[in-house]
Order: C-alpha cells, then structure tokens, then sequence
C-alpha cells in the first residue's frame, strides 16, 4: 500500500523502519570506513543517545544513556542493538490511541514540556534524519563515501539519484 494513504498509525511504524535501516546502514559506514573522522562518531553516537532520552521520557524513567554518549568505534554497535531494542518492545506495545496520549517531560535544560506520544515519534525520526546528514557530511569531508540514508532509497531498495547522476545528459 502507498504510505501517503496509509492510516497514520501504519505510517509510524514504516517511519521507525525505516529510522532502523538508515541507523544500521550507516553504523556499518561510521564503524568500518577506514578514517572515518571521530567526528563522524560521535554525531552517530547522539543521534543513538537522543533515541534513548526520547525512549525514557516515553516510560517515564531515567534515561541509560546521555543525548551526547561518549562512545566510539567497537561500542557503538551494541549501543544501538541495545536502544533499537528497546525501541522494538517499546513499539510492538503501542496502539493506535496511544500516539495521542500526552507526555510530560523535562528537556536537557531542565524546562518542562508536554508533547503527544505522535509528535515525539516524528520529532526522534526527523531528528536522526538531520544528524545522519551531518555524519554523512563529516564522512565526505574525510574522503569517505556518504550513505544513503534517504527514504526513497529505503522503500525503492535502491540508493537515490547522486548529483554527478544528475549533471549527465540522458542518451
């Protein structure tokens, strides 16, 4: 089915897809690219971190890892198992009424906040999105290949248009 028709609550789930997809693939990229830049991990490393914050203001409990972590190179991979993990049970529980539900919170500042369980899962997603094209950036910079990341390259199973794709002239 087209995701634009699909009901919003399947629209979610493809969109945590897809959000899994793209950590993986670039977790392979930022951990085995020789000279990826520390850089690049440590953006990768917050965008793992901030999935978990998001995570623990959901369930209402201490975070298990900062927004910012500290982890690099052979760490980063169980860190992400781990919180995806979390992500999937978390997920496999959510009903379609639950995505209204308002949450409570405070922010890294302290300031308190209530936002819906829907506007939160949109924002985690986004978020990863904005930060995966930084790494995908900081990886350029360093001679590395980028990732694609982008959504239509998830659901076509095939990367999107590069620019030097663009620039040829059809035959």
């Amino acid at each position: 089915m087209d995701p634009i028709v699909m009901d919003s609550f399947s629209n979610y789930r493809r969109m945590w897809e897809h959000l899994f997809w793209a950590d993986a693939a670039l977790l392979d990229a930022v951990t085995s690219a020789a000279g990826s830049p520390p850089e690049a991990a440590r953006e990768f490393a917050h965008i793992i971190g901030a999935e978990e914050v998001w995570l623990a203001r959901l369930e209402d409990r201490p975070a298990r890892l900062p927004v910012w972590p500290s982890i690099t190179g052979a760490d980063l991979g169980p860190m992400v198992r781990e919180v995806h993990g979390h992500w999937e049970d978390y997920l496999a529980g959510l009903q379609e009424a639950d995505v209204e539900a308002s949450v409570a919170y405070s922010n890294s500042a302290g300031v308190r906040f209530e936002n819906s369980v829907g506007d939160i899962l949109r924002h985690v997603a986004l978020h990863g999105q904005y930060h995966r094209g930084k790494v995908n950036l900081l990886l350029r910079q360093a001679g590395g290949t980028p990732v694609p990341v982008d959504y239509i390259a998830y659901v076509r199973g095939a990367p999107a248009a590069t620019e030097a794709d663009a620039r040829r002239k059809p035959d």
